[in-house]
This record gives C-alpha cells, sequence and structure tokens, in this order.
C-alpha cells in the first residue's frame, strides 16, 4: 500500500487510483466504527472492481484549533497507516490540514479534492462527517453533490458496541486513561498499541535483574500510569512477551518525568535508537511508591509472573489485532 502525502506530490494521482472509491475521515484509532464506514467502502471497491483509498488529514484538526490542546493520538499517521493496510486499502492520502484549508467552501472542496484530484466514483463517510468553511458541509450537501457531479454517496450511521453505546475516539481514549486497556482493545478491535524510539534510561532496571527498553511519550498521551501486561514488537517485527510500567517511578525517580519501561522476558540486546511497538493487554496493578528497592524488586517478580499467566492465554480479536499483536 502506498501512502501520499498531498503537499509532496505535484499533479493528479497515478491513474491507477484514480476513478475508485474514497472513505474520509480522521479515523484515529481505525475502531471497529471507523472499520464500519472502511469496510462498506472496500465492498463497494471489490464489487466494482476498483481502487479503494481513505483520505485524511494530518495534522488531526483539532490540534491545529487548539494547539495548545493537542489531541491524545490512538494512532499516529505512520501506525494508521499500517491498520489501513492491514484491512486491505490501496491507498492513503494524508491531506494537510490548516487554517486555510478549512476556510474552503464546501463546494471547493468537492472539486479540487474528490473530483479534480481524487476523480473518485464513490464517497463514504460516516454519519457525522462534516467539512468547509464552519462545517458548511454535511451529510446532505454530499448527498447533493453526489447527484450533481455523478459519484456515489454513502453515509453510515453510528456504530454502537454490545451495550448499545456508540464506539467513539473520545470514549476509547478515556478509557485508556482509566487504564481500561481491555475493554478500550474491545471498542478498537484490536489491542492498543504505543510507537516510539527506544531512548537511554538510568540504567537502575539493569542493576536491580530487570533490564528494561525505555520510552518517552508525547505529553499528550493519557494512559493511565501503572503496571501492565504487554507485548513488545522490536523493530525487525519480532515479538516478545513482557511487562512495562508507565508513570513516574515514585520510589526512585528525581525528576518526575513520565516515561514508559518495558522488561522483555527472554531477549537480550540492544534497541537502543529503534522504533518499537508496545501492545497493551491488561492492566495488573497502579504505580505505587514503596519503601526501598526491596520490596520494589519482590514486587516486580510478581508482576513478571501475573503478566506471564495473563498473556499466555490471550487470543486474537480478529484479523487486526492478530496482524498487530500476533503475527511476526
Amino acid at each position: 500500500m502506498t501512502v501520499f502525502h498531498r503537499n509532496e506530490m505535484r499533479g493528479e494521482l497515478p491513474a491507477s487510483l484514480r476513478g475508485g472509491v474514497i472513505a474520509i475521515g480522521n479515523f484515529d484509532g481505525v475502531h471497529r466504527g471507523h472499520q464500519m464506514v472502511l469496510g462498506r467502502a472496500l465492498e463497494i471497491a471489490a464489487d466494482q472492481r476498483i481502487p479503494s483509498l481513505v483520505l485524511t488529514f494530518e495534522p488531526h484538526p483539532r490540534t491545529v484549533f487548539r494547539p495548545d490542546q493537542p489531541v491524545f493520538r490512538l494512532t499516529p499517521a505512520p501506525l494508521k497507516a499500517r491498520l489501513l493496510e492491514a484491512l486491505g486499502f490501496n491507498a492513503v492520502l494524508e491531506y494537510p490540514f490548516d487554517r486555510a484549508f478549512a476556510a474552503r467552501s464546501p463546494d471547493e472542496f468537492i472539486h479540487s479534492i474528490i473530483l479534480d484530484w481524487i476523480g473518485a466514483r464513490h464517497v463514504v463517510t460516516g454519519f457525522d462527517f462534516h467539512f468547509g468553511k464552519d462545517r458548511e458541509g454535511g451529510p446532505a450537501y454530499l448527498l447533493a453533490a453526489g447527484g450533481r457531479y455523478g459519484f456515489g454517496a454513502h453515509l453510515l450511521d453510528a456504530f454502537r458496541d454490545e451495550g448499545a453505546h456508540v464506539v467513539s475516539s473520545s470514549r476509547i481514549r478515556d478509557l485508556i486513561s482509566e487504564g481500561d486497556v481491555t475493554q478500550a482493545a474491545g471498542l478498537l478491535g484490536y489491542r492498543y498499541t504505543i510507537e516510539a524510539e527506544v531512548i537511554h534510561g538510568k540504567k537502575l532496571g539493569r542493576t536491580l535483574g530487570f533490564p528494561t527498553a525505555n520510552m518517552a511519550l508525547p505529553p499528550e498521551v493519557r494512559l493511565k500510569p501503572g503496571i501492565y501486561a504487554v507485548r513488545f514488537r522490536t523493530a525487525d517485527g519480532v515479538l516478545h512477551d513482557g511487562v512495562a510500567s508507565f508513570g513516574y517511578r515514585p520510589t526512585v525517580a528525581d525528576d518526575g518525568a513520565p516515561l514508559l519501561e518495558t522488561m522483555l522476558f527472554d531477549f537480550s540486546g540492544d534497541l537502543y535508537g529503534q522504533t518499537c511497538s508496545v501492545i497493551f493487554f491488561g492492566l495488573l496493578r497502579p504505580e505505587l511508591k514503596f519503601d526501598g528497592l526491596e520490596p520494589l524488586v519482590a514486587q516486580m517478580s510478581m508482576d513478571v509472573a501475573e503478566a506471564k499467566a495473563l498473556l499466555s492465554a490471550v487470543q486474537p480479536l480478529g484479523a487486526v489485532d492478530r496482524m498487530i499483536a500476533f503475527s511476526e
């Protein structure tokens, strides 16, 4: 699958990608609700034997309008592209979003992007998709534009979970901030995943017999501090079970900076500088302050045993989860 960045391109899309079906949205999380919209686009593409594409926007519009409150991204652009590839799309189009783009009229959006750039035969979106200046373009506008300009417009209602609650990115963000990565996985359709570069730490874990791969996460990430059962994917795609601590290390830290520290089971090697993934299966306990290193080490041994027990029984939630958390 190819990822196209509009500001890096000149002219039109390759001819092989024009005249297809385009799913439009931010799709942060690529959760089960998004997958209904995306699945409909893939069905149309397969039925009519035309290309399947996703149009998304970078950076997230909320970050543009409220830069002092950046959005907690469930799936930054590289991870989102891989999830869309796993679903079966031919290409992802990342369009630059800024205030000038947001000021375009809905009709300019239709002409310059959907018709002129993409040449779409079908457009698929969620029921709440709005576009153009002051969000003037909505479902009725898109349907009317499809009738005027000759493309199919398909709008899907909100997807609800087994409890009849709407599945949304904001709901999943709230669950992760509460440490409920298990319920978040049920809404995502796969285990919540973080990607970051492995950095040097103070190497205290190594002296305690628990060496860790350390990652500094963006400040907007709202993961609840605690100890988690995880899988860790190295840059070359190899998976390892492990246990991860996210937080402020109250027993030993002196700077208070949050850090994700993952101990990999049955691994020895140098991961520094590699961009790796941590895949969250369950919260084992909250972050605690211990009275010295000895009780900390004793608790860490229990955390390892509990994580191994939890991970020994996990099964894929579906095809995307199998790709993210099980396949090498």
